[in-house]
This record gives C-alpha cells, structure tokens and sequence, in this order.
C-alpha cells in the first residue's frame, strides 16, 4: 500500500508508519529471501505455483469423459407387447390374448460414432490451448509485476543519491552560511531540499516494498529479492521462434473443433434404421412363433439442414477469427517492434551523451561551490543536480517502457511457452 508522506504532524506520522513498514521488511528472515530472483527464476516459480492448474486438469479430465462418451454405442432395448387382452366375443378378457417379447436395436449410420469422436477429440485440443493461453496471461502479469518492481528498485538508488548529494550540499552551505559567504535563504532552501530528498526516499523505499509484495504473491513467497540483471536493453533484437504462437493455436483449435461439428452434424442427417426380433406366444394352443422387424426414418421432413449450416458458419467464423488474430497481431508486433527500437536509441543517448555530462555539470559546480568565489551559487548547484537526477529518473522509465513493452512481446510470441511445459513435468 503507497500512501502521499507530505508534511506537518500527519506527515511526519506517515514518514514513521514508512519507517516501520521498511524496518519490518528487512526484519523478515534470510529465508523469505532465499537468494535474488532473476526473472527466469520468477516466471518458472510462478509457472510452479500457477492455482489454475487444478482447474484446467479438471477441464482437460471433462473433456477425455465426453470423449469416452461419445464413443459409446447407442443402447438396445427389450419390450414386450400384449395383444387381444381384452375385448368382447371370443377376445373377452385373455382367451385370445397374443404376447410379444422382443429385443431392438438402432444401428447408427452415416459415421456417427467416428464424427462425435473426432468432435470429442477436437475439444481436447481446444481445452488444452485455451488452458495455455490462460497460463501465459499468468505469466505475462507476472512478467509485468516484475518489471514494475524492478523499476522502482532502481528508483530507489536515484533517490538515495538525490537524498546524499542534497546532504553535502546542505552541509557545505551551511558552513558558508555560517562564514557569511552565503544568505540564510540559502540554507533554508538547502534543509528544504534535503527534507524533500528524504521524503521522495522513503516514497520511493515504499513504493519498492510494494511492487516486491505484489510480485511475491504469485510466487508462494512472503517477499522476494530481485536479480536486477535482465532490467537492461540486452534483449533487444531477440526473434520469436518459429512455432504457431498460443493464442493463434488456440484459434486453430477452435476452427478443427467446428469443422468437425460440421461432420457431426452431417452424420445427422442420414436416417438411422431399427430392427426388432423376438418371440410371439399365442394363448389359443400354446404356439410360440418368432417375429422380426424394422424401421428407418423417411427423412422428408427433417434433414438437418439448418444444424449442417449452423456448423459451417461457426467454422467460418473461425477462420475469420484466425486471419483477423494474425493481422492484428503482426500490426502490434511491428508497433511495438518499432517502439522499442526508438526506446533503446534515446536509451543508448540519455546513457551515452547526458548522463555523462549531467554528471560532469554536477561535479564542476559542486567543486566550484565547495571553493568558494562566487562561481556557483547553491541555485547553480541545485538547478545541476535535478537535470542529473532527471535524466536517471528518465532512464528508469525508458527502461521501463522498454520492458513493459518487451512483455507484450512475449506473450504475442508466446516466448515463455517452454515454462510451462518444464512446469507440467514437475
């Protein structure tokens, strides 16, 4: 939970309710950190850990039943018949009463069996890429959640240098305050900077606290220590494979499911025939005769022509899903492509030509203050260190876009798919 510090009583209640959340963070036990987590281990214990699974085994296992099911033949069944057992005449009551025991059975024609069959074994496919898809989604929030943490433990050295050099600065200006070299506002300005450093410290402390714990909670994990090794542009110009991305599977999965519903639906339409054989008693003599039989429907009526069309529209529909999916997804791959190539360029300048000589800026008017002179002015000074500190700040959040970015890469790539697989092996 972050929370504004700001100043007077309520403020300063905050900075030590910040304090203690802290404190009580780097209380915790060696274990709960174990050792610092790069995103690889991150993902994989996420995988690990994912509470999805069991409902996705459970879909799968629902899916082999239909599967079973549909496989089964249809049951026969046994009758028996009672004529002439009531009437008037020589029929009165059971004197000419004829019975009829018999045994029936449909024969499915047409491929029913097989179509229901492949249609069971389509959904299989279907639960089985739709519970990968779901998985990646996991992944791809995890992901996100790492970069944030990520990025606001980078925040949090900015603001620890911000914070130090704001404290020399306060320190030298106030001893020329003290010689008379400098104006009381200046000190004032300089306490204010320095209280304002501090504040941003233990915003930016929190904030870094948080983003762990969020992180954490998908991990099994009361808090996690980050690898800040990936948070760099290295992964730039990595290519996907050349495997069928999750979500264009899932589609395809559901294109096979509705062609062969369409088969289903076929095999419908041919008229499934009955034959019946049994045994006939007649009361009048005891004689015994065996009697076979059969229908099939004429089919004038009811050809199943609009469940035919019905199935084929819905495959229509899904290979307009998949032609539509793969145009928009080669769209957001070039933008963010693109993105992520003019990120890492002003990355590789802001690292390459203003940070250092923001640097330099920074070390010229502190060493010119520090003498003395009037060469610098605390303003000078001051007004140098926040271009520096902008320009780190500013880095974080190239980064950081480069890597947001970088996420929704990998889940249109579906880059971590192999996760998930050493994850099922477990």
């Amino acid at each position: 939970m972050s929370f504004p510090l700001g100043a007077g009583p309520a403020g300063r209640a905050r900075r030590r309710l910040a304090s203690t959340a802290v404190a009580a963070l780097l209380a915790l036990p060696a274990a709960a950190y174990a050792q610092p987590l790069s995103l690889a281990d991150v993902l994989a214990r996420a995988a690990a850990e994912d509470p999805g699974r069991a409902a996705t085994e459970a879909r799968l296992q629902a899916a082999e039943a239909a599967l079973r099911q549909a496989s089964v033949r249809p049951n026969p069944s046994i009758g028996l018949e009672v004529e002439n057992f009531a009437g008037t005449g020589a029929r009165e009551l059971f004197d000419e009463t004829e019975s009829t025991l018999y045994y029936q059975q449909t024969f499915e024609r047409g491929g029913k069996r097989g179509a229901r069959a492949d249609a069971a074994r389509a959904e299989i496919a279907v639960a089985a890429a739709q519970a990968q898809v779901r998985a990646l989604d996991l992944l791809a929030t995890v992901q996100t959640l790492w970069v944030e943490a990520a990025a606001a433990e980078a925040g949090v050295g900015v603001a620890e240098e911000r914070l130090a050099v704001a404290q020399r600065l306060e320190r030298e200006t106030v001893r020329r305050v003290a010689a008379a070299r400098d104006p009381l506002m200046s000190g004032e300005r300089a306490r204010t900077a320095t209280a304002e450093a501090r504040i941003a410290l233990e915003r930016a402390r929190t904030g870094a606290i948080d983003a762990r714990v969020a992180l954490a909670a998908y991990l099994g994990m009361p808090a996690v220590e980050l690898d800040m090794t990936a948070f760099t542009t290295a992964t730039f110009g990595a290519t996907p494979g050349d495997a069928e991305p999750p979500d264009l599977a899932a589609l395809a999965a559901q294109r096979d499911a509705a062609q062969a519903r369409v088969r289903v639906e076929q095999s419908r339409a041919v008229q499934d025939p009955t034959f019946r054989a049994g045994l006939r008693h007649f009361r009048e003599g005891g004689d015994v005769a065996f009697i076979v039989g059969g229908s099939i429907p004429l089919g004038r009526y009811d050809t199943n022509r609009g469940g035919i069309d019905r199935a084929r529209a819905e495959r229509l529909a899904a290979e307009a899903d998949i032609a539509a999916a793969r145009t928009e997804r080669g769209r957001e791959m070039a933008r963010l492509t693109a993105r992520r190539a003019a990120t890492a360029a002003e990355l590789a300048r802001l690292e390459g030509e203003v940070l250092p000589s923001a640097r330099r800026a920074v070390d010229l008017a502190r060493d010119g203050f520090s003498r003395g002179g009037g060469a610098f002015t605390y303003l000078e000074v001051a007004e140098a260190q926040r271009v520096l500190v902008g320009a780190r700040a500013r880095r974080i959040e190239l980064l950081k876009s480069f890597h947001l970015d970088g996420v929704r890469l990998d889940r249109l790539t579906g880059r971590h798919a192999p996760l998930l697989a050493r994850a099922e092996t477990r």
